[in-house]
């Protein structure tokens, strides 16, 4: 029983601990989530910061690690012209710092 308790406890540590890797796709239909990007941060649901790093990609804080590679990926997302069209709006900083999400109401998504 405590093994198991402590197997368990590992598996949800690792699933809280992944990181927002993510498979930018060319089609919508492959997509997860589909992502408008703004100029204005004051319009974005998410902060995302595009880190070059795999490790550094925190779970569901906005630090994006972009992989080449769709089986690598926790979430497959498609950017859209039309912010009609997008499930969540991102802006992009170059500030680590400044990444998390500014509503909380889609945050879902991204798990």
């Amino acid at each position: 029983m405590k093994k198991i308790l402590i197997t368990l406890v590992l598996a949800l540590i690792g699933v809280a601990a992944s990181g927002q890797v993510v498979y930018s796709t060319d089609y919508k239909s492959e997509a997860q989530v589909k992502v408008y990007v703004t100029k204005y941060k004051s319009e974005a649901d998410l902060v995302v910061y595009k880190t070059t790093y795999k490790s550094e990609a925190d779970a569901n804080k906005g630090i994006w690690f972009f992989t080449n590679y769709k089986s690598e990926a926790k979430k497959k997302i498609w950017f859209t012209d039309y912010k009609s069209e997008a499930d969540i709006v991102v802006y992009f900083t170059t500030y680590k710092s400044e990444a998390g999400w500014k509503k909380n109401s889609k945050k879902h998504m991204m798990y």
